[in-house]
């Protein structure tokens, strides 16, 4: 089941980058046939903006995933670990009824405009407001499991990083940890 979750965010992020390539060659490209042909790309604005809304849902997908989000862990930290608990299991029933009304909401607006095409594309704007679905479902389970775990004392929310404090942390994870040892004079 792991490799099968890992295969799913790996091809999540592949579909990221693609999503990100085709709105650099619709904008740029669009861009040089008007001014060095006076012609253009209908299509271009249209596909570059539901290219956008998908690259951000998914995108927030891999972040919740990996716990990349932003976020202040500070008063968690200070309390005792019963009552980090609740109060990170609280916010956790939060977030997940916040995802719940994500998800229903982008269902309705997903069979309200199922019909409806975009002006440009001809496509359904279904497709476009699927984009929530496409966040929501994910992100639930997500977060249903995360509570699971705390509920069940897998994961310790007095040592777990839940939330990243800062960007300039987060680049700082990624560099290799410096080796310190006997330094020796050369002089």
């Amino acid at each position: 089941m792991t490799r099968i979750i890992d295969f799913y965010f790996f091809a999540l992020k592949v579909t990221i980058a693609l999503l990100l390539a085709g709105m650099v060659v619709l904008v740029f490209g669009n861009v040089v046939l008007r001014y060095a042909f006076n012609q253009g790309i209908t299509v271009s604005e249209e596909l570059s903006r539901i290219f956008f809304v998908w690259l951000t849902f998914l995108g927030a997908v891999v972040a919740m995933r990996e716990h990349g989000h932003l976020g202040v862990d500070t008063v968690i930290k200070r309390l005792p670990p019963l009552a980090a608990r609740i109060a990170v299991l609280s916010g956790h029933a939060l977030m997940l009824f916040a995802t719940w009304l994500m998800i229903s909401g982008s269902w309705a607006q997903t069979l309200i405009n199922l019909h409806v095409g975009a002006p440009a594309t001809g496509l359904s704007m279904g497709f476009f407001y699927g984009a929530g679905l496409a966040f929501g479902v994910p992100a639930f389970l997500i977060l249903l499991a995360d509570a699971f775990a705390i509920a069940t004392g897998r994961i310790d929310v007095t040592t777990a990083e839940l939330v990243r404090d800062s960007e300039d942390e987060m680049a700082l994870d990624d560099l290799p940890e410096p080796v310190l040892g006997p330094v020796s004079a050369k002089r």
